[in-house]
């Protein structure tokens, strides 16, 4: 496999060969909030595209962002779940890495999946996914664009209905919404949206001078996260969300975490998740 999957080593589709290594782990402890047979498979066909020095210091941010991004795949685990109990027919994973719910959470097969991301993503991603004769559960359609430029019509294209209420699914890809193009995508996906349709929104507290930051910046080298490229502004998320046709709920990391036998602060009652469903 390594001689055939080109491996991306840099660039911001990087990032999400670090989150499979950390399901990875996940899926490994006896105690796991999760199970992903098929992380592995993205780490050990990344492995062999990398220098051992790099590959090394993959693993070293992998360690200091684990706790926080481990807990984060569960939860959103459970809004899958959740989305789904609530009549949504449509998932789309806006920047969707190496993600592999379509095919680890048992979904149902009247669901359909929309994976969108960058062409390198895909190029990694689908060769190993084949390789492993997986089979996703429900319908999956890949939708290869940036959401920095038209991605619209190629979902449209692929299939998705506007008048079926959809889960849209951002882990990370937005960052904040004080962004223009953070916004932008948000609008569009407002447009495509049934009355019904969920949308969760992050509200974080990031010093991206950090180290943990810095250093994942100086990995990513050419194009580093969205989340990290700025300072939040004081923008109120929420009433612009209710403005353009959004009800909302705010819920704290503490709530949300309080179920899970795993350590995961407290943190400041401000940093949590904002629920969004389409009027």
């Amino acid at each position: 496999m390594a001689e055939t999957v080109k491996v991306p080593v840099d660039g911001v589709a990087v990032t999400a060969i670090g989150v499979a290594v950390i399901r990875a782990r996940e899926s490994e402890r006896e105690d796991r909030l999760y199970d992903d047979p098929l992380a592995q498979a993205f780490v050990t066909a990344a492995r062999a595209g990398f220098g051992e020095q790099r590959w090394t210091q993959l693993e070293a941010l992998a360690d200091q962002f684990f706790d926080g991004r481990t807990i984060g795949v569960r939860l959103v685990d459970e809004r899958f779940e959740a989305a789904v109990a609530a009549g949504c027919r449509q998932i789309v994973l806006l920047g969707a890495g190496l993600d592999t719910r379509a095919y680890r959470m048992n979904l149902p097969q009247d669901i359909t999946v929309f994976e969108i991301d960058l062409p390198e993503l895909f190029d990694f991603k689908e060769p190993v996914l084949a390789a492993t004769e997986a089979t996703p559960t429900c319908q999956r359609r890949v939708i290869v664009a940036d959401l920095r430029e038209d991605w619209r019509k190629a979902l449209l294209d692929s299939g998705f209905q506007p008048s079926v209420p959809t889960y849209w699914v951002d882990e990370g890809s937005l960052g904040y919404l004080n962004q223009d193009w953070n916004r932008s995508v948000v609008l569009t996906l407002t447009e495509l949206s049934a009355p019904g349709s969920r949308f969760g929104a992050g509200r974080v507290a990031v010093d991206p001078d950090a180290p943990p930051y810095r250093e994942l910046r100086n990995f990513v080298g050419r194009e580093a996260p969205p989340e990290h490229m700025a300072r939040p502004a004081d923008f109120d998320v929420e009433a612009w969300l209710d403005e353009i046709g959004w009800d909302t709920q705010f819920h704290s990391w503490n709530d949300m975490t309080a179920h899970l036998d795993r350590p995961a602060g407290p943190l400041n009652p401000r940093i949590g998740s904002i629920a969004a469903i389409r009027r």
